[in-house]
């Protein structure tokens, strides 16, 4: 049997396992690397802990880490009740600031990972405290960040224009741009109803003035589903000010830790998005830092480190190291184009941008999908811009999936959640996406310029 084949049926039985009994698939694609990756695709342990990704696994560790500390001397419950004064106190209003938020961070340059490790940690605090689905929020942070990853100075589009050009195809940057946000963005409304969001509008939580304690909002609308509980004033947490608050609801002074915190976090924010400095050894160099002026306090911050996460990820992305090197992804995408029908050829690049996407480098994914689509689209018998704005839409939206950076930062962020079921609940979003995000992007954006 040829290595490619035993890679793939590997790959089913480990999803399979872990599917039906409680073993992390971190460790069963980890035994996987190495037995089918010695035995079959003729690697030595050495080659197999080359695809080991110690960027990412940096990258995780350091987010976890700084943000445990942010969360343990209040500094995130700051940033949330920033948060809620921004948008006068209504709930329904913050995935859609997230959102917008994170899609100006990478149309503006900054890399997906780096925008998401930012900002996820503080929405899905928030989602935490007001009773909104984490899904919901993390999501929204993904699909906010891949909505504007496209613009023509951001890493993708940048990477995208460039192949296009190079290889002298019709180029559209701002197609390709707006392509991807307007297609994100229809994906963040439908996701903002179907997870609860109906509920949450009509819904506001109390406003306190920092500086007298003050309500400048004291009036809580009960709106379409709005959860039952006390009128403003009875000491439920979803309707009051979030933490960090007295027994009164006045918030607390911030502290010379909180200052010293919000300064940390903003130059790893500044040095990651400005200078492109890995945010990893950046998030665990402040955290670090900052444990220094209170070691006693943020002893246990290292336990608060998503570890479960950090397993499955490096894992599996070794595991996919294995694929790769034996050639796999290659085999399948040759089978691909051997059938010459330019519209089927298409849907099915865009399926396999986006299957491989869900756990290999999305930028990486994107230039191979067009160099695959490159020859049958020189002949000019399917529009080419179309088929460039559905590979690049299909081979990014996956990056919902818990086994790509952007997923994994939402899963090792969230909290008071069951993580077990929140993973389950990620890898179920993110399959249906990989099912049909594909074959939707494909209808919208190939489908019209055949006909």
């Amino acid at each position: 049997m040829s290595p490619e084949i035993v890679t793939i049926l590997a790959l089913v039985v480990i999803f399979a396992v872990a599917t039906f009994l409680p073993i992390n698939m971190g460790a069963l694609a980890f035994t996987a690397a190495f037995i089918v990756g010695t035995l079959s695709v003729g690697l030595s342990t050495d080659d197999i802990l080359g695809g080991f990704p110690a960027e990412l696994v940096v990258t995780l560790i350091g987010v976890t880490y700084l943000f445990a500390i942010a969360q343990n001397n209040g500094t995130v419950d700051l940033l949330v009740r920033g948060a809620v004064r921004l948008v006068g106190g209504h709930v329904a209003a913050i995935p859609w600031i997230m959102f917008a938020v994170t899609a100006l961070l990478t149309a503006i340059g900054a890399l997906s990972p780096a925008a998401v490790a930012i900002i996820a940690p503080i929405a899905l605090t928030f989602a935490a405290r007001h009773g909104i689905s984490p899904l919901l929020m993390g999501m929204m942070v993904i699909h906010g960040a891949q909505g504007g990853g496209f613009s023509p100075i951001s890493v993708y589009g940048v990477t995208v224009n460039t192949i296009v050009e190079d290889e002298g195809l019709t180029s559209s940057p701002v197609t390709v741009f707006l392509g991807s946000l307007f297609f994100n963005l229809a994906i963040a409304l439908v996701l903002f109803f179907a997870l609860g969001g109906r509920g949450l509008l009509g819904r506001k939580v109390e406003v306190v003035t920092a500086d007298t304690g003050e309500h400048a909002e004291s009036t809580t609308v009960r709106g379409h589903g709005a959860p039952p509980g006390p009128a403003v004033g009875g000491g439920d947490d979803q309707d009051r000010g979030v933490g960090a608050d007295d027994a009164a609801g006045r918030p607390q002074p911030v502290t010379f830790d909180q200052v010293l915190t919000l300064v940390g976090l903003a130059a790893v924010a500044v040095l990651a998005l400005v200078f492109d400095i890995n945010i990893g050894f950046l998030a665990i160099t402040v955290a670090t830092v900052l444990a220094l002026f209170a070691a006693a306090r943020h002893k246990g911050a290292v336990s608060q480190i998503s570890w479960s996460t950090v397993l499955l990820i490096a894992g599996v992305l070794s595991y996919v190291f294995v694929l790769q090197e034996a050639g796999t992804i290659d085999y399948v995408g040759e089978a691909v184009i051997g059938l010459g029908v330019p519209l089927l050829i298409a849907l099915l690049l865009a399926y396999i941008g986006g299957i491989v996407s869900a756990f290999a480098s999305s930028t990486a994914i994107i230039g191979v999908a067009i160099a695959l689509a490159v020859p049958f689209l020189q002949d000019g018998d399917i529009g080419t811009v179309g088929v460039i704005v559905a590979l690049s839409v299909a081979s990014t939206i996956v990056d919902v999936s818990p086994f790509s950076t952007n997923g994994a930062l939402v899963l090792a962020n969230a909290q008071d959640v069951d993580r077990d079921r929140f993973y389950k609940q990620i890898l179920g979003y993110s399959g249906i996406v990989v099912a049909v995000g594909p074959l939707l992007a494909w209808l919208v954006f190939v489908v019209p310029g055949w006909l």
